[in-house]
């Protein structure tokens, strides 16, 4: 399986101090005394799978959770320093590790860049108290932004904030003076994302029963629009649905899934995105992902550990041998165009046609043609400069978009 194609690594950290009311991620609170195992657990995974994919060229790295700063930095220079013996981390990639404030110091954001992250996504989600208290965020505003200073004053040149819009009776004045102090504070990145429930949720089973509003969609709307023209105006550019940045300071990592690239998932839970490099099924793309029990995937690790690896290159017979792999999709080619297609379109630039081609041998035309032709109509997508993209009404109503592209 050695080749020189680029890789990026999505590592899951599963720990929380509280379980958000919103929050459907594969996280856990109370469950500190897996720290230790679930860490020697994921230094062996990231060995195993470095051993099969020699020559892969690591260009991001993101570690998400959960909360990862709930890791020690001793458990974070561990796992560093594994993946860096069993990846070819290359020297300029980049290295994000979201954080919650109320969890770091400055002295723990100086740990960090010293070994190597280079890249804090903030959770702050709001600047006004009542509303982090009705999330169950466990920071207040003032320690959200000490903990922007912090990350400054230890040297990060990159950050980022997560913010929540269209809240249960929030209003959008709320809204505005959380999205004006965000961009008081300056970071090269903001990512906006409107509340949504989940099946499964705290927050779901809350609003079933009564206890509290579902979002409002048109308010949520109104509080979009409102931002794609402030952030404009306040030189952020919108290159994502959600996502706004500095010229030139796109989260390198997210552009890997939305143009549909190659990244493998660590950790419990963590979706992974390989194509085969065997040469009789060169290209098969499977969508795979580990076990989201965190006392089970630290025991399935375990279990591989002991088994020969499969050097072969069939990428089917690898996953297969992998015990902390639950779940193998191998991707048609119909669902890798549809994939493709969808997540392009999340980009402000849109879906790069002559790109499209190449990949699939395929015109976009002859896969969608009719697709394309009712959406445009419908004013979602405009096409030019061989590219095709959703229009300022198609963000807003991107899902009609999306359905009609998934394969039958």
């Amino acid at each position: 399986m050695k080749d020189r194609d680029p890789l990026s690594l999505y590592v899951h950290i599963p720990f929380c101090t509280l379980k958000c009311s919103y929050c459907d991620f594969n996280s856990y609170a109370g469950i500190e005394s897996l720290m230790r195992p679930f860490v020697e657990a994921l230094c062996d995974e990231l060995r195993l799978w470095g051993g099969v994919m020699r020559g892969r060229r690591v260009e991001t790295v993101f570690f998400g959770g959960g909360t990862p700063s709930l890791l020690p930095l001793v458990e974070v220079e561990r796992i560093t320093g594994a993946m860096r013996e069993a990846f070819e981390v290359v020297p300029e990639a980049e290295v994000s590790f979201e954080t919650n404030p109320g969890t770091v110091d400055r002295e723990y954001l100086r740990g960090l860049l010293s070994l190597g992250v280079n890249r804090i996504s903030f959770g702050v989600q709001s600047f006004h108290d009542d509303e982090l208290r009705a999330l169950d965020r466990i920071h207040s505003a003032e320690e959200a932004k000490e903990a922007y200073r912090w990350a400054r004053e230890a040297g990060f040149e990159r950050l980022n904030l997560d913010l929540i819009y269209g809240l249960q009776e929030q209003t959008i004045d709320r809204w505005q003076a959380t999205l004006e102090q965000a961009i008081v504070l300056g970071p090269e990145h903001l990512s906006l994302y409107a509340l949504t429930v989940e099946e499964g949720t705290k927050l779901a089973h809350d609003i079933e029963r009564g206890r509290v509003p579902a979002p409002d969609g048109d308010m949520q709307a109104a509080m979009y629009e409102w931002s794609c023209e402030r952030l404009a105006s306040a030189a952020y550019l919108q290159y994502e649905i959600s996502n706004w940045c500095r010229p030139g300071e796109e989260c390198r990592h997210n552009l890997v899934y939305w143009r549909n690239g190659e990244w493998l998932g660590l950790g419990p839970g963590a979706h992974s995105h390989l194509r085969s490099r065997n040469p009789v099924a060169r290209g098969q793309g499977y969508r795979f992902a580990d076990v989201y029990s965190p006392k089970q995937y630290i025991a399935r690790v375990n279990e591989t550990v002991q088994l020969p690896a499969d050097r072969s290159g069939d990428l089917r017979a690898l996953l297969e041998s992998m015990r902390q792999v639950a779940f193998v999709e191998e991707q048609t080619a119909e669902m890798e165009m549809a994939d493709t297609a969808i997540l392009g379109l999340r980009l402000n630039g849109g879906l790069d046609l002559g790109e499209f081609s190449e990949r699939f041998g395929r015109s976009i035309e002859e896969v969608y043609g009719p697709v394309l032709a009712e959406t445009a109509a419908f004013g979602l997508l405009a096409r030019e400069n061989w590219r095709v993209r959703l229009t300022e009404r198609g963000r807003l109503l991107a899902n009609e978009v999306f359905v009609r592209l998934l394969p039958d």
